[in-house]
């Protein structure tokens, strides 16, 4: 369980200018409900001067709180002086966010400069994210996106890139291109890929299994408000049960194939087969 700060649960509690802004006349969105996390921010701007902000997410405790945080800290502020305001600076104003959620601040800036790109009359896709290339499908986070958030924050390991902006999280595939990004991004020599893994036992396998799912695919669940159970291993087919928000969830399927049976096949056995009981 994560630990909040007081401004983070008064934010959530009571979150400040919630709903659209109807004279907005910059709108900028980020995220997908079907990721988890989606955040719609409406900026009134003035004669180069943001008068009014507010907001509409999808998303945890840690997303609406930082959405609120976010209007708050952009009003009164030139549009100059808001493209300034980092991630840090959201998580700051909250007195701090659990490394896990740091995304949510992420996403805040985001929006932000995706609202006064559109404010200026710049492009903004349509996609979740408009610049770099898909580097984890999962979360549609790109390449650039990874980047900047090891700069800014200086991060050093995939964990830190899941935290701060949910890459990696999911299937676990782009973990390979994840390290060179933050090698490249460190300018440090990219790690070597590690050797193959010998033939497993039976034995050994349904140990493993059960330590991925414990160790690895429970927390990345969690992070989200879902959870996992093992009911049973047969052989190579793993029956699981879905807690917490994944219960009964639409996206369950993609759950269970596009999260939970492709790191098993990659870290224990690439002939398993995931089935929810």
């Amino acid at each position: 369980m994560w630990e909040y700060t007081d401004k983070v649960k008064e934010h959530f509690l009571n979150p400040k200018n919630v709903g659209e802004l109807k004279e907005a006349n910059a709108v900028g969105e980020v995220g997908s409900i079907a990721c988890g996390d989606a955040l719609k921010l409406f900026l009134k701007i003035e004669d180069g001067v943001i008068q009014d902000a507010s907001f509409q997410t999808f998303g945890c405790a840690s997303a609406i709180a930082s959405s609120s945080a976010l209007t708050e800290l952009v009003k009164g502020k030139s549009v100059d002086e808001a493209l300034k305001i980092t991630n840090k600076d959201i998580a700051s104003a909250l007195g701090g966010l659990p490394k896990e959620k740091m995304h949510c601040s992420v996403m805040g800036q985001e929006a932000l400069e995706a609202a006064i790109k559109t404010w200026r009359g710049e492009k903004v896709d349509t996609h979740e994210h408009s610049e770099g290339e898909i580097v984890c499908e999962c979360f549609g986070v790109t390449d650039e996106q990874i980047l900047h958030a090891v700069r800014e924050n200086d991060l050093k390991t995939i964990e830190d890139v899941t935290y701060y902006t949910k890459a990696g999280g999911g299937c676990a595939k782009c973990h390979e291109k994840i390290e060179e990004l933050i090698a490249r991004a460190r300018g440090e020599e990219a790690p070597k890929p590690a050797p193959a893994a010998k033939k497993l036992s039976n034995l050994q396998r349904m140990r493993l299994i059960e330590e991925v799912l414990e160790k690895e695919i429970r927390p990345r669940l969690q992070m989200d408000g879902g959870d996992i159970e093992l009911a049973d291993i047969e052989g190579l087919v793993v029956t699981v049960n879905l807690r917490g928000r994944c219960t009964n969830c639409p996206a369950s399927q993609a759950t269970v194939h596009g999260v939970v049976e492709t790191i098993l096949r990659e870290k224990v056995d690439p002939e398993i087969q995931v089935r929810e009981a």
